[in-house]
């Protein structure tokens, strides 16, 4: 009896154990709800994005919108919306490189912020649209250096050199 009462309690723990330190697919997602739009031509080597972050309150620290606007010119790119704007391609076309580099970018998206140089908040007054009872969409213009980023992740070996291929 006290053999299966000591096995039974190592399962509990395991399973426990695994549930507590298992990654939840759901958090992450949620840590990259946001949109991504053009919202006209930047200066030369940026770009410059309104950044649509999802909230339950009607504020979000510049930070977070700064933190989504790198995000999305690395990862999602955006679409081309009559503001004088073409579609731009992600950075990193290969979605799989934020998983296999995951390291380097929990480190740049972390505590210590170095995605904070690539970005700027171009409108000090975010605009708020209430998406339901319990969420809001809040908007910057944001400006990112897209050139000084690629120069730092060709740096880092996460993407090619343009001049690779030739």
């Amino acid at each position: 009896m006290n053999k299966y009462s000591l096995v039974l309690l190592c399962a509990i723990f395991s399973i426990s154990a695994h549930i507590t330190f298992a990654s939840n697919p759901k958090k992450e997602a949620a840590q990259w709800k946001y949109d991504i739009e053009c919202a006209g031509t930047g200066s030369e080597g940026t770009f410059l994005v309104k950044i649509w972050t999802y909230s339950n309150k009607g504020t979000i620290p510049n930070e977070e919108a700064k933190k989504n606007a790198v995000h999305g010119v690395l990862f999602r790119g955006f679409a081309a919306n009559g503001v004088g704007c073409v579609s731009q391609r992600p950075l990193i076309k290969d979605a799989s490189i934020q998983h296999e580099k995951a390291d380097y970018f929990n480190s740049f998206f972390g505590k210590e912020s170095p995605y904070l140089k690539y970005a700027t908040i171009s409108s000090s007054v975010p605009e708020v649209v209430k998406v339901s009872k319990k969420e809001y969409k809040v908007g910057y213009v944001v400006s990112v250096s897209k050139d000084l980023l690629r120069k730092d992740l060709e740096v880092a070996g996460i993407v090619k050199s343009l001049s690779a291929g030739f």
